[in-house]
């Protein structure tokens, strides 16, 4: 059991990274594509404040919140290491699939639809399981929220547009183009900030599951906030595990993000990234766990609006809405699928 629980949390990490270059398009799509930063220098600056956010989550929010609502997705008497290992497998290969084709999908929703799709197959192998396998007090609001941060990033995107148009509107072009650039530089660390946090606790609270099962397994029954004190190495490791992934880039989501949703000026991409970063943490503050993909693409369709509504490229959004709404299905059913194959070789 023992060499079990490290796989998964060798596994979690591998997973960790992969959501880092995953989703490094999403705090620096649009400072690349403006031009702000060179792609090199965009990866380090995201990847900096992507492990900064630690400090932020122990010492701001003094707390990891997000992370304990992960490890409650699912009721404990239906957690194994199986589950969770099965979950990991799928989340990963579903987060490989969706890199490899360019779609910003979620890496959150992956996990989430991993975990309680192998937990669903595993309660479905027993003889007499109930069906209060999902906690749904922890699912539902995380399930809403695919569709309520995008919204809640386009609304405030779009009100900070408009501030900002109507206060610079007699400035000098240049100059403004200048300070806004300048300024893009403030408002990728906040998303990045918020993006670490957010996703960097996700596989804090699978591995805190795994290993809250396993020391119940020997009779060391202990909550989330006890693992943390006692495991204080995961914390660290899993916000440094996205902050390498975010170096490691992950360009074919660039494309989609900075430029076929809708051409970003400096000025936007503020508006942007700044309604993504309050996005996360309003959400970081209620401990709901949310797609940093999904906020930063509403927040970019509400700067699209601004200007008018054809200048959004609607197809490309109604495919990344598929693509979203899809994941936790698809990751749910792939994960099922692994528990049972894991179940042939695991005793």
């Amino acid at each position: 059991m023992f060499t079990l629980l490290i796989v998964i949390i060798v596994l979690a990490f591998i997973f960790d990274y992969i959501n880092g270059f995953h989703d490094a398009a999403n705090s620096i799509a649009t400072i690349v594509s403006t031009k702000v930063l060179t792609p090199f220098q965009a990866v380090l600056w995201a990847a900096f404040f992507n492990f900064a956010a630690f400090f932020i989550a122990k010492f701001v929010f003094k707390e990891f919140g997000i992370g304990n609502t992960v490890a409650k997705w699912v009721n404990a008497e239906f957690i194994t290491l199986e589950v969770i290992l099965a979950g990991i497998i799928a989340a990963i290969i579903w987060n490989l699939i969706t890199w490899w084709f360019g779609i910003p999908s979620s890496s959150s929703h992956t996990l989430m639809g991993g975990f309680v799709g192998a937990a669903v197959a595993h309660a479905g192998s027993l003889s007499d399981h109930g069906s209060n396998v999902i906690n749904y007090a922890k699912v539902i609001p995380t399930f809403l929220f695919i569709f309520f941060a995008p919204l809640i990033g386009m609304i405030i995107a779009f009100l900070i547009t408009i501030l900002i148009v109507h206060l610079c509107k007699r400035a000098n072009p240049y100059r403004a183009e200048n300070w806004f650039k300048r300024l893009q530089l403030v408002s990728s660390a906040a998303f990045s900030l918020g993006h670490g946090s957010n996703d960097s606790q996700k596989v804090m609270g699978i591995i805190g599951a795994a290993i809250i099962y396993y020391e119940g397994t020997k009779g060391n029954h202990m909550d989330f906030n006890q693992f943390v004190a006692r495991y204080d190495w995961v914390p660290v490791t899993s916000f440094l595990a996205i902050g390498l992934g975010t170096m490691s880039g992950g360009w074919k989501i660039v494309k989609t993000m900075g430029t076929r949703i809708t051409k970003v000026t400096p000025l936007e991409g503020v508006a942007a990234e700044t309604a993504g970063a309050m996005t996360l943490f309003l959400t970081e503050h209620f401990k709901i766990p949310v797609s940093t993909t999904h906020t930063i693409t509403g927040s970019i369709i509400g700067v699209g609006a601004t200007k008018r509504l054809s200048a959004v490229r609607w197809g490309v959004t109604v495919n990344l809405l598929w693509a979203w709404i899809l994941t936790i299905p698809i990751s749910g059913i792939l994960a099922a699928v692994v528990y049972f194959i894991l179940k042939l070789f695991v005793k």
